[in-house]
């Protein structure tokens, strides 16, 4: 036998043997890579499965042959549309990596993902530093509570700055970055880099594709002073949080017997507590940095065990949190499941938290769009389900109604405890937390960002009107930030979504996946509607139907409110009546109320920043709750019409990157598009940061404007800022442009 078939025969034997292997809950990462578009995450995921053997050649995304950019619109563009799943395993440690979109138009891709992992690689851009992106991304993994690594991308570009991403780590996220590696360049621009811990020196042989790596210990003595002085303030820094190492430091006069296992359990502990944040460096599109990375995720990311406490409620029982749908052409509709309690088997039946039943058809270790069949998956792992029909995005799976019931009152019972403990020493900000969490355990409906952009969409011909429907629902399913409805005003289909590139996306998809050359109408801007002063009216509606009187009598109010949208006069002479109306009914109100805020008079905007409050009802013997909802309507839609409404337009906040030569050919242009210049910063020694505030009704097609002032030279990023209300102008062109005469 061949050496070469050898040590063929062995790999297989050993890759045969991982994938057989139970792993333990403590061997199990869940982890997200999150970054500002082209900071280089798709890369750096290329790079882990590259070098964990999952794959055997290099996807660059240039080339459109990525693992996790499957879809033909991302390898198109260049760009991540759709979070995927990978699973792979480093150092007898199975590691499921979620890549996720770094566009703002696929945020709702990147806040589904955080539901399924235990932590979070952040890549920055190592010229760039902390971006728009970066910093929406950063809040939502705080949101999360998870712990975070971060990894500067880029750094054997002659421009990039470790320093520097370091001070806008601290300063711009308000993180406590501690360096735990430092870049050095050769005269040829080669990147290698110091391990500050272990005073070493690693290099990456190029012509291995950066497999083959080495550490040497430092032997330059100036070299070796600078990086003890690095060690020695990396060590200050964790023993001001860690009190074992302060006690072992205060104990030994100094540094000099600090090990370096004392060092990395100090910084996996203040790492899980989210009170540091570990900065690695390398260069992926290189080769440089990525096997310490993956290192670095499984040393200091916490493992599932030491996450989501309180899912222990439901002890034994399996329940997992479906965090993302796709749907295959060939299997159908694949549900990705975080198991966060029990084992998940095939064929098992579930019931999710709408009360659905459901049953597991096949299930699969996800690899993109690649699937191997599995049997089982246990508690803390990743798992595709085939054959669930009725789950949605934020449903819990459970065993059964009881088990959820049985889950609820345990958890209840541990609040109480708790609450007792609480009283003694009060902590309201615990007891906030704690509130969020159970929130978060049992709520149904994701939170969804509002539409900044709709569109009327229409098939290529009335035969195409069933398949676009069910292509429309498919893809909602998949990205709840769609928003499909139906105008009963025009008879219209109509798409919300969150920007150009995202309703462009959608398009090529239906097209590309679903073979229908559906048409998009122009791009309407999702303008909002507010009154301007309180309002009061009462509405007295009486009609025969089928022989039966109905009669509803109402009296309402709106007035400027922007939390609570229904609410009881509490007066005396009202309180009675109102005090004497069922539940239902109040409910029934409350819905006709609220649907008719759906729609203003101007342009049909929500009606936002108000509150309906109810003084006064009077209801005929034998009303049909549908009459009484129809009443509640009319009367805030009379309210609206007779006083008036103010539009509220969507306000961009806008970064640009310009040389330093086109600057006031772009401050020029954004005068004229009612921008708010809020700062102009030098970025480098040859370019400007500009931060700007600008309508998005004035920046249809801004990106393209953008390089052809600039002759291709400058960059932007934009996300949605808010809503501000418009002057009486500017709110007349927006009438008119939304009516189709400009």
């Amino acid at each position: 036998m061949s050496l070469f078939r050898a040590i063929r025969l062995e790999l297989c034997k050993n890759l045969t043997n991982i994938h057989r292997r139970c792993f333990s809950t403590k061997d199990i990462r869940n982890i997200g890579i999150l970054a500002h578009i082209d900071a280089g995450k798709t890369t750096t995921t290329e790079r882990m499965l590259f070098y964990s053997g999952k794959t055997r050649s290099l996807g660059e995304v240039h080339r459109g042959n990525t693992v996790t950019d499957y879809l033909t619109q991302e390898r198109e563009r260049g760009i991540t549309i759709c979070s995927s799943a990978v699973t792979f395993h480093w150092k007898d440690k199975k590691i499921n990596l979620l890549d996720t979109p770094g566009h703002i138009d696929f945020t709702m891709e990147v806040e589904q993902s955080l539901y399924a992992v235990d932590g979070v690689v952040v890549v920055l851009d190592g010229t760039a530093g902390v971006e728009a992106q970066t910093m929406t991304v950063w809040s939502q993994a705080e949101k999360h509570r998870l712990p975070k690594i971060s990894f500067v991308n880029k750094m054997d570009r002659p421009d990039a700055d470790f320093d520097k991403c370091l001070i806008d780590l601290e300063t711009k996220l308000d993180a406590k970055p501690i360096s735990l590696q430092y870049p050095l360049k050769d005269s040829k621009g080669n990147l290698s880099i110091y391990d500050i811990i272990r005073l070493e020196h690693i290099t990456w042989n190029a012509q291995s594709l950066g497999r083959v790596y080495e550490s040497k210990p430092v032997t330059d003595e100036n070299t070796l002073l600078e990086l003890q002085d690095k060690r020695n303030a990396l060590i200050d820094q964790l023993s001001g949080i860690d009190d074992n190492l302060a006690d072992f430091v205060i104990s030994n006069d100094g540094f000099d017997k600090v090990t370096n296992d004392l060092i990395y359990t100090a910084l996996r502990q203040a790492t899980c507590h989210q009170k540091v944040v570990p900065v690695m460096l390398g260069s992926a599109y290189k080769n440089v940095g990525v096997q310490p990375l993956m290192d670095a995720v499984i040393q200091y990311l916490p493992h599932p065990n030491e996450r989501n406490q309180l899912y222990d409620c439901f002890e034994d029982d399996f329940v997992g949190k479906v965090f993302k749908i796709v749907h295959d052409k060939q299997r159908g509709p694949l549900t990705l499941v975080r198991i966060l309690r029990g084992d998940l088997k095939k064929s098992m039946r579930l019931t999710s938290t709408r009360g659905q039943s459901e049953v597991v058809g096949k299930m699969y270790e996800p690899l993109a769009d690649e699937y191997r069949e599995i049997q089982a998956a246990q508690a803390g792992d990743v798992a595709l389900c085939s054959g669930l029909k009725h789950t949605v995005t934020g449903d819990l799976l459970v065993t059964s109604t009881t088990s959820l019931k049985n889950a609820q009152k345990r958890l209840q019972k541990s609040l109480e405890k708790k609450t007792d403990v609480m009283a003694n020493n009060v902590d309201d900000g615990d007891d906030e937390v704690h509130a969020d969490l159970i929130n978060e355990i049992f709520s149904l409906e994701p939170q969804i960002p509002d539409a900044v952009y709709f569109c009327s969409i229409e098939p290529p011909s009335s035969a195409y009107q069933n398949a676009m429907e069910l292509a429309l629902k498919q893809l909602q399913r998949e990205d709840p930030s769609l928003r499909v409805s139906f105008d009963a005003v025009t008879g219209q289909t109509v798409l919300g979504g969150m920007g150009e590139l995202h309703m462009d996306i959608i398009k090529s998809r239906i097209l590309t996946e679903y073979k229908i050359e559906v048409d998009l109408g122009p791009l309407q801007i999702a303008y909002k509607e507010t009154i301007e002063n309180p309002a009061k009216t009462t509405l007295t509606m009486e009609k025969e139907i089928a022989g039966s009187k109905q009669s509803v009598t109402i009296t309402l109010e709106l007035v400027k409110d922007k939390k609570d949208i229904f609410s009881l006069d509490k007066s005396p002479e009202n309180t009675n009546n109102l005090l004497a109306i069922r539940p239902r009914t109040l409910q029934v109100i409350r819905k006709g109320c609220i649907s008719a805020l759906e729609r203003g008079p101007k342009v049909g905007g929500q009606v936002v920043e108000t509150q309906i409050k109810l003084h006064n009802i009077t209801i005929g013997r034998g009303t049909a709750d549908s009459f009484i909802m129809a009443a509640a309507a009319q009367c805030i839609q009379k309210i609206l019409t007779e006083n008036g409404t103010r539009l509220l337009e969507p306000i961009m906040s806008i970064q640009i990157v310009v040389p330093n030569e086109r600057t006031s050919g772009i401050l020029a242009d954004l005068g004229r598009r009612r921008a708010t210049i809020n700062d102009v910063m030098p970025k480098g020694d040859k370019n400007k940061l500009i931060l700007v505030n600008a309508p998005l009704a004035e920046l249809s097609n801004y990106s393209s404007i953008l390089r052809t002032i600039s002759s291709g030279t400058a960059s932007m990023t934009m996300q949605p800022y808010g809503f501000t209300v418009m002057n009486t102008n500017d709110e007349e062109t927006a009438i008119r442009r939304a009516q189709g005469f400009e």
